[in-house]
């Protein structure tokens, strides 16, 4: 049939972790343990969406760190600085990635409404493979457990924004066209990613990573508040392509809903 038949999910600021925090507040642990540098959460952030080892790189790259670097080290960071920075971030990721598995709000009743639609759960993360065998799990405990996942080192060709990932989960499902699959995600290279596959990309500006705040924070904000704080998170989500943008995965049948009425007219993204 000519509709939506998969959607294909982020991790962290998308079906868990309201805020995306677990791996944020690691990077800024990571960069003092291994070598006394102070990076903020904001610029922890920057690059969010990518592998890992990647987004320390990218963060070794941004002025206000490289700066940093070479104030206190001579000469900018090194491969063997983020091979230094990586190996002290995975153990602390592994060990505190399941305090932040809950499912944001909404997130389980939607995926069983999908599911009641005859749409197929995949899913895929900036988180590698070693994170993952303990998100998973916990997630599952907590009543969600995509039909299928992805990590950003499972496959050769790489991650973020590359589609791999996100076509790795097509030859999965089995999905018949990637124009019937939709990508969800909270950072621009996750959109990127669904762009990438030939896919409809819809970011979320509110419950993830460009928005950055807890639970508990967002609750506390002014109306006016939020809405300056989304307007930027969609902003950088459109800049990046987002066919459209919503508040978080429970408004995510809507959207499909209009994208199946846009097949029906023969469009494609």
């Amino acid at each position: 049939m000519n509709c939506i038949n998969a959607v294909i999910l982020d991790w962290a600021g998308t079906t868990v972790d309201f805020g995306s925090f677990a791996p944020t507040q690691i990077f800024v642990e990571a960069f003092r343990r291994a070598f006394d540098v102070e990076i903020t959460l904001a610029e922890a952030r920057v690059p969010m969406g990518l592998g890992k080892w990647q987004h320390i790189e990218a963060l070794g790259k941004l002025p206000t760190v490289d700066a940093r670097w070479q104030a206190k080290f001579g000469h900018s960071m090194t491969s063997e600085d983020i091979d230094a920075i990586y190996a002290t971030f995975m153990p602390l990721q592994i060990a505190k990635v399941v305090d932040f598995s809950a499912p944001i709000a909404g997130v389980v009743d939607t995926i069983a409404a999908l599911r009641a639609d005859n749409i197929k759960i995949g899913s895929c993360s900036g988180y590698p493979r070693a994170v993952m065998e303990k998100l998973v799990p916990a997630a599952a405990e907590h009543g969600y457990a995509p039909d299928h996942w992805v990590a950003t080192d499972d496959l050769a060709a790489g991650g973020r924004p590359g589609p791999w990932m996100a076509l790795q989960n097509v030859i999965t499902l089995g999905v018949d066209n990637v124009a019937h699959c939709v990508k969800v995600d909270d950072a621009a290279p996750g959109i990127t990613e669904g762009l990438n596959a030939g896919m409809w990309s819809v970011g979320l500006a509110l419950s993830g990573n460009e928005f950055g705040a807890t639970w508990e924070e967002f609750q506390a904000m002014t109306a006016e508040e939020i809405a300056t704080r989304r307007e930027h998170a969609a902003g950088k989500l459109y800049a990046a392509g987002a066919h459209y943008v919503v508040d978080s995965l429970a408004d995510l049948p809507g959207v499909i809903a209009d994208i199946n009425a846009r097949l029906a007219k023969g469009e494609r993204p």
